[in-house]
């Protein structure tokens, strides 16, 4: 912006800031009208629809599937992008503190005067890229399945029968509780038991089933899984058997 520019600028500002109205007490009221109907509708709400508490926590259950609260979905499915664990600090702090700095950054590098959108480029796309991006990731992670599911595709040499019995084995091992001491793929963690993405290529199928049926401690035993449901206890072995 050259002198010409700064000065024509001026006159503009000072006619039309004298055609305004002032701070207080216009935009005072104005507000305070607003925040006092948000809050009236936010008590009326709360009375007719009330809270939803859900049922007592039971610290013993097995099936409980935590979940971010939904401000905090991007976050949770930014970590399901970013799968390898030695970039989860990436993940968390990194990349959304990277992000926050230019956007905190951007009056400072885009110093145009100009208030209308269509005339602050950067200012605009910077604006749009973070409401869109965090918009999506939260649509991705509301929208995720459970973060105990296994992420791993069928081998492409199986038939139909083998595919559906692998999909089923590998339903029952994340429904069993596997992926709280073994990682398998992506999913899971990296202890206290052995990882499991290639225990097919270790052991062969009778040493799973024997492992399963007499584990070592702290690990449960599937005898019962066996004896009550053996189609699953099968599909869990040959789920396994085909990790390689």
């Amino acid at each position: 912006m050259n002198q010409r520019e700064k000065e024509q600028y001026l006159r503009e500002y000072s006619v039309l800031k004298a055609q305004g109205k002032p701070f207080f007490p216009y935009a005072v009221a104005k507000d305070s009208v607003m925040a006092f109907l948000v809050l009236v509708a936010i008590i009326a709400m709360s009375l007719v629809l009330g809270a939803e508490l859900g049922p007592k926590a039971d610290p013993t259950t097995t099936t409980y599937t935590p979940r971010p609260e939904w401000y905090f979905f991007f976050l949770f499915e930014l970590l399901r992008v970013i799968k390898p664990a030695e970039l989860t600090q990436a993940a968390t702090i990194g990349i959304p503190t990277l992000c926050l700095i230019l956007l905190i950054m951007l009056p400072f590098y885009d110093r145009g005067p100009e208030r209308r959108p269509e005339r602050r480029p950067i200012a605009t796309t910077a604006g749009i890229i973070t409401i869109v991006a965090m918009a999506y990731l939260t649509y991705l992670g509301a929208s995720a399945g459970s973060p105990t599911d296994i992420e791993m595709k069928a081998p492409s040499d199986l038939d139909r029968q083998a595919v559906a019995q692998f999909d089923q084995g590998k339903l029952v091992a994340a429904q069993s509780g596997c992926l709280a001491c073994h990682k398998i793929g992506h999913n899971g963690n990296d202890g206290p038991g052995p990882e499991l993405s290639e225990v097919g290529a270790r052991l062969p199928r009778e040493a799973i089933a024997r492992t399963l049926e007499n584990p070592t401690a702290p690990m449960p035993s599937y005898a019962a899984l066996r004896r009550d449901e053996p189609e699953q206890f099968d599909a869990m072995v040959e789920f396994l058997s085909q990790l390689r």
